[in-house]
C-alpha cells in the first residue's frame, strides 16, 4: 500500500480495489478478482469515495491513477539488485550517464573491467526508475556462455516465460512491445554476436524500451549511444576536504578507499588521506583495484599496503600511469595473488569454471584435488571471502560463493597458464553431469524449491556444455549432459531451450540409436512449441537416422509420426509443405513397416488421420464414408492398444474422436475423448505425453459442453489451465475454462479469467485465429447478461480481430446472442438470430454447440409466441439426445408452452443437477413472482444484473 493511501486510512483491501477502479474494472470485475461479492465491493467503493473526499467514481479513478504513479517508482526498482555497500562520488558521471539514457533509447557504458560500470550504471538505473512505469530491470550476461542464450538471460530477469506457439526471443518482444521499461543489460563483451542482434530486434519492435548496456567495448549496434566510463576522480583534495575530517570533500577515488577501509574496521585519519591519494593514484582510479587494496589493510596497515604495491606496479606497469588501465586491476590481481598461501592461491583459480553463484561442497568436488584437499576447501574459500576475491551470499541451499567476472577471468588465465584448466574443466563438467542427475531424480520437479535448484546450477551446466562440446575427448560425457539439460529445461518449462538441448544431443554422438531417440524428443517438444515445420523436419531426420543405421522398422514409424504431424499440425506450419509429400510418406511408411506391430500401429494412425484431415480441412465429403473412416480409427485403436503404450493409444483416441464426429456421434465422441484424457492422466508429463494431454484436455472438454456435460467440461478444462506448460500462455490455458464457464452461468469466473486470456493473447502479439473465436464471444455474452454493452462490444471487436469469418461465427455466435437476448427478455430476436438457414444448420457450422442451438431456438419460439413453436420443440428432441441441459431447456419450454409450472420447477432441479446455475436461476424467474426474487438473488451472485419474471 502507498504512502498516500495509508496516511488516508485506507485499508489493504481497499488499496487492492482502489487500484482495480484506476483500471476501470466494474464492480463485478473486482469481486471476481477478489473472490469477493459485488455487494462488498460497494461498500469498500463509498468508503473510498468518502475517505478521498472523491465526488464520483470518475474522480475516484484519476486519484488511483496518480496513487498508482506514485507506488510505480519503489516497483520498478525491484527488478535491480540491492547493492551490498553504498555508492560513492560520480556525481558528474551519474548526472551525465542519466542524461544520456534520458535521450537515447540505446547506451552503452564502456570501460576496462573493475572500473565501475556495473555500479554506475546501477545508481541511474534507480535514479531514472519514475520515468518507468513498467519497471527497470537488471540482466546479468556474466553466467552466460553462449550468445544464443541472451534472450532466455533476460526473458529469466523480466520473470517470463516462453509462449505458446513462438519462441523465447518472440516471446520477450511480445511482452515487452507496449512496456515503458529500462533493461540494464550487464557484462555484454563476451556475448556481443547475441546482444547486438537481440538489441536490433529489441529496439525495433519494442519503441518504448530503453537499454542501458555495460561492457569492454561497443556493441556496434544501431541509434547505439557510448559513454566512456572514467576512472574515479584523482584530483588532491582542496583544503575544505583538510579542515573537515575524514574523506569529506575528497577525491571519488580516495572516498571509496576510506569507505571500504572502513568497513573492514580500518579508520583512515586525516593525516593519512594524502598517503591514500598517492595510493589511489598508483591504482589509476580503478574501483575494483581500490576496493582489493582497501581490503588488505588489517593485514598490511597502510604503511605495508603503499610499500608492497609501490614495488609491485612499478615492476608490472613500468610506473603508475599507464594507458591501458586495466593493467592496473591485472597488477592489483597480481600482487593480491603474490601474498596469498600456496593453497588458496590454486583454489582461486580452480573456482574460476564457475560462472554462477557456488556452495562450499561444489568446490571441494571440483578444486579439491592434489595439491588441494577436499576437506580444506571450506576454509580456504573463507579466506578468500575475506580478502575480498570472493563475494558471500546466503541462500536456501547454503551460504554460495561468487567470484567477480574480472577476478574470474583473470582465474581462469591463471589456470590456463599453470596447465590445470582441462583438468578442471573436466571435474566441472562430472560435477554438472552428478548435479543434472540429482535433479532429475527429483520426485517434485514442479514445485518451487526444485526451480530454484535448477536456476542455481542451469548457467554452470551451460557452460560445461559449451566446452565440452568442442573437446573430443568427452563427446560421450556430452552428449549425456545435452540430453539432462534438455530433460530439465523442458521440466522446468524452458521449452526452446530444451528443443535445442535435444537436437545439440543428436548431433553429439556417433550411436544411431542414441541419436534417432534425441531427435524423436526434440520433435516432440517442438510440437508442444506449436512448431509444426521443426516437428516435421525433426521425424524426417529421425527416421533418416534410422534408415541409415538399417532400422527399417524404426524409420517406418518415425516416416508416418511425420506424415501424422502434418495433418494433426496443419495450423501451426509457418510454410507447410505440399499435401502430396505427406501422403508419400504414408505411403512410404507402409512399404518399410513389414510385420513390426509399432511400425504398423503408427501408418495405420497416419492414414486414419490423413482422412479425417482431408474431411476436416475441406468440410466436404470426402471420398472415405463415416463407416470407412471408423473402421481405419478402430484398427488404429486396437493395434496402439496391444502395444501397450497409453501415449500411442491416445493418439489413435484421437482419431476415434474424429470419426465419431464424422459420423454424427457427439456422444460417443465424447465417451471417447473422456477415455483419453483418463489414459493420458497416468502418463507423467514428458516431451512424449504433454502435446497429447493438452490435445487430449482441449477436447474433452470441447465434447463434454456439446453433450452437456458441464462439470466434466469445467473439471478437464480446470487441469488444462493448470499444466505448467501452458503457465506462460493465458489465452490458451483458459480458452476452455472461459466457455465452459460460460455456458454453465459462472459469470464471475469468466470475467477474471477473461483478463488472464486477454493479457495472454496481448503477450503473444494478439495473433489472428479463428479458434479463440467462441472464447471471445462466450466472454461478450457474459457481458451482455452483466448488462455492460460496452464491455460487450469490446469482446465482439476482439472476435473481429481474431479475424474469425461468418462461416466459423455461425458455429456459435447465434447460441452465445440467443442467451443473452432471452436473458433481456427478447425471444423475438432471439428466435431470429437462431433461425439457420438452409445448408447452414450442419455438424459442421453448428460444431459442439448443435444441442444447444437447436433447444433454445425452441425455447425463443414458445417465449414469442411463434405458431410453429410445438414443431420446434419436436425436432429438437431427437437431436438433443440424452444432453441433460439441453433436454432440461426442452422440458422448460415445454412446460411454459403448456403452463405446467410443476414442470417448470422440475427443470430448475434439473439444470442444478447438470451443473448449470444460470438456468436454473433464469428458470426461477421464468416461475413467476414467488420464485423470481430467488432466483434474482442467484444471478446477481453469478455476477449478473436483475431480471424481471416476464424476461
Amino acid at each position: 500500500m502507498s504512502k498516500q493511501a495509508a496516511t488516508a486510512g485506507i485499508s489493504d483491501r481497499e488499496s487492492e480495489i482502489l487500484t482495480l477502479i484506476g483500471e476501470h474494472r466494474s464492480n463485478a470485475e473486482i469481486g471476481a478478482q477478489l473472490f469477493i461479492s459485488v455487494r462488498t465491493v460497494e461498500s469498500h467503493v463509498s468508503s473510498l469515495l468518502r475517505k478521498l473526499g472523491a465526488p464520483d467514481r470518475r474522480a475516484l479513478a484519476g486519484l488511483a491513477g496518480e496513487l498508482v504513479r506514485a507506488e510505480r517508482t519503489d516497483q520498478t526498482l525491484a527488478g535491480l539488485p540491492s547493492p551490498l555497500t553504498p555508492f560513492i562520488g560520480r556525481a558528474n558521471e551519474r548526472s551525465a550517464l542519466r542524461d544520456a539514457v534520458s535521450a537515447h533509447r540505446e547506451v552503452t557504458a564502456v570501460g576496462p573491467g573493475g572500473v565501475g560500470k556495473t555500479r554506475l550504471a546501477l545508481a541511474v538505473a534507480a535514479d531514472l526508475a519514475g520515468d518507468f512505469p513498467d519497471g527497470v530491470w537488471f540482466v546479468d550476461l556474466v553466467p552466460v556462455t553462449d550468445p544464443a542464450m541472451v534472450d532466455s538471460a533476460v526473458a529469466a530477469a523480466l520473470g517470463l516465460g516462453e509462449q505458446h506457439g513462438r519462441g523465447i526471443d518472440d516471446s520477450v518482444l511480445a511482452a515487452l512491445a507496449d512496456r515503458r521499461v529500462l533493461l540494464v543489460l550487464d557484462n555484454c563483451e563476451h556475448l556481443a554476436d547475441g546482444v547486438a542482434p537481440f538489441l536490433e530486434r529489441l529496439l525495433e519492435r519494442c519503441p518504448e524500451v530503453s537499454v542501458l548496456a555495460t561492457s569492454r567495448a561497443r556493441l556496434m549496434v544501431p541509434f547505439e549511444r557510448v559513454y566512456s566510463v572514467p576512472p574515479l576522480s584523482l584530483d588532491e583534495p582542496g583544503d575544505d576536504a583538510r579542515n573537515t575530517g575524514g574523506a569529506a570533500g575528497s577525491p571519488d577515488a580516495v572516498a571509496l578507499f576510506v569507505d571500504r577501509a572502513a568497513a573492514v574496521g580500518w579508520t583512515v585519519d586525516d593525516e593519512d588521506l594524502d598517503q591514500v591519494a598517492d595510493v589511489c593514484r598508483k591504482l589509476d582510479g580503478v574501483a575494483l583495484a581500490i576496493e582489493l587494496a582497501a581490503a588488505r589493510l588489517p593485514v598490511l596497515g597502510l604503511d605495508g599496503l603503499v610499500s608492497g604495491l609501490s614495488d609491485h606496479l612499478r615492476l608490472l606497469v613500468g610506473g603508475y600511469r599507464a594507458d591501458d588501465r586495466h593493467r592496473s586491476v591485472r597488477a592489483m590481481l597480481d600482487w593480491s595473488q603474490a601474498l596469498l598461501a600456496g593453497p588458496d592461491l590454486t583454489l582461486l583459480r580452480r573456482v574460476s569454471v564457475f560462472v554462477s553463484p557456488f556452495t562450499a561442497s561444489a568446490a571441494a568436488t571440483v578444486a579439491g584435488f592434489s595439491p588441494l584437499e577436499p576437506g580444506h576447501i571450506a576454509d580456504g574459500l573463507a579466506r578468500l571471502a575475506e580478502q575480498s576475491l570472493l563475494s558471500v551470499a546466503a541462500s536456501a541451499g547454503g551460504t554460495r560463493y561468487r567470484a567477480l567476472e574480472t577476478i574470474r577471468q583473470y582465474g581462469t588465465e591463471q589456470l590456463a597458464g599453470a596447465g590445470e584448466l582441462n583438468a578442471t574443466r573436466a571435474r566441472h563438467l562430472r560435477w554438472c553431469l552428478s548435479a543434472a542427475s540429482e535433479l532429475a531424480e527429483d520426485t517434485s520437479p514442479t514445485t518451487g524449491v526444485w526451480r530454484a535448484r535448477f536456476d542455481a546450477v542451469a548457467d554452470d551446466l551451460r557452460a560445461a556444455l559449451s566446452w565440452a562440446a568442442a573437446q573430443p575427448g568427452q563427446r560421450d560425457d556430452t552428449h549425456h549432459l545435452a540430453l539432462s539439460l534438455a530433460h530439465l529445461a523442458f521440466t522446468r518449462n524452458l521449452v526452446g531451450e530444451s528443443q535445442q538441448r535435444y537436437e545439440q544431443a543428436a548431433a553429439l554422438t556417433d550411436d544411431a540409436v542414441r541419436a534417432a531417440a534425441a531427435l524423436r524428443w526434440a520433435a516432440n517438444v517442438a510440437a508442444c512449441r506449436m512448431r509444426g515445420d521443426d516437428a516435421y523436419r525433426l521425424w524426417q531426420a529421425a527416421a533418416d537416422v534410422a534408415h541409415r543405421a538399417g532400422d527399417t522398422a524404426a524409420a517406418a514409424r518415425d516416416l508416418a509420426t511425420t506424415a501424422t504431424t502434418y495433418f494433426r499440425k496443419a495450423g501451426t506450419f509457418a510454410q507447410p509443405p505440399p499435401r502430396d509429400e505427406a501422403i508419400a510418406l504414408v505411403t512410404r511408411a507402409g512399404e518399410l513397416a513389414g510385420d513390426d506391430l509399432p511400425a504398423q500401429a503408427a501408418v495405420a494412425l497416419a492414414e486414419c488421420t490423413a482422412q479425417g484431415y482431408a474431411f476436416f480441412a475441406d468440410q466436404t465429403e470426402a471420398q472415405t464414408g463415416a463407416p470407412a473412416m471408423t473402421a481405419l480409427a478402430e484398427r488404429a485403436v486396437e493395434l496402439a492398444h496391444r502395444l501397450g503404450d497409453p501415449v500411442a493409444e491416445g493418439a489413435a483416441l484421437h482419431a476415434m474422436t474424429g470419426a465419431q464426429r464424422r459420423a454424427g456421434d457427439t456422444f460417443a465422441a465424447a465417451a471417447t475423448a473422456r477415455r483419453r484424457v483418463e489414459l493420458l492422466q497416468s502418463v507423467p508429463v514428458t516431451p512424449d505425453s504433454a502435446d497429447e494431454l493438452i490435445d487430449a484436455l482441449t477436447i474433452a472438454t470441447a465434447t463434454s459442453i456439446g453433450v452437456g456435460d458441464l462439470p466434466s467440461a469445467r473439471r478437464w478444462s480446470r487441469q488444462l489451465r493448470d499444466l505448467p506448460l501452458l503457465a506462460e500462455v493465458g489465452h490458451i490455458a483458459t480458452s476452455q475454462l472461459i466457455m465452459a464457464d460460460a455456458l454453465a452461468g459462472y459469470g464471475n469466473d469468466v470475467i477474471a479469467s477473461s483478463g488472464q486470456f486477454l493479457d495472454g493473447w496481448t503477450q503473444a502479439g494478439r495473433p489472428r485465429g479463428h479458434t479463440f473465436g467462441p472464447v471471445a464471444a462466450a466472454v461478450a455474452m457474459i457481458h451482455g447478461l452483466c448488462g455492460d454493452e460496452a464491455a460487450r462490444a469490446e469482446w465482439l471487436a476482439v472476435v473481429d480481430q481474431l479475424g474469425v469469418s461468418d462461416a466459423d461465427r455461425s458455429g456459435y455466435a447465434p447460441t452465445f446472442d440467443a442467451i443473452t437476448l432471452l436473458h433481456h427478455g427478447q425471444a423475438t430476436l432471439a428466435l431470429e438470430r437462431l433461425d439457420t438457414r438452409s445448408g447452414e444448420a450442419n455438424l459442421w457450422r453448428l460444431g459442439i454447440l448443435l444441442h444447444w442451438h437447436v433447444a433454445l431456438r425452441a425455447e425463443a419460439a414458445v417465449l414469442a409466441g411463434h405458431p410453429d413453436a410445438g414443431d420446434h420443440l419436436a425436432a429438437a428432441r431427437p437431436i438433443v439426445g440424452e444432453n441433460p441441459v439441453a433436454n432440461a431447456i426442452l422440458d422448460r419450454a415445454a412446460a411454459l408452452l403448456n403452463d405446467d409450472r410443476e414442470r417448470l420447477l422440475a427443470t430448475a432441479i434439473a439444470f442444478e443437477a447438470a451443473g448449470c446455475p444460470y438456468q436454473q436461476a433464469r428458470t426461477l424467474i421464468l416461475a413467476g413472482p414467488d420464485t423470481a426474487p430467488a432466483g434474482n438473488d442467484a444471478l446477481i451472485n453469478l455476477g449478473f444484473t436483475r431480471v424481471d419474471a416476464a424476461g
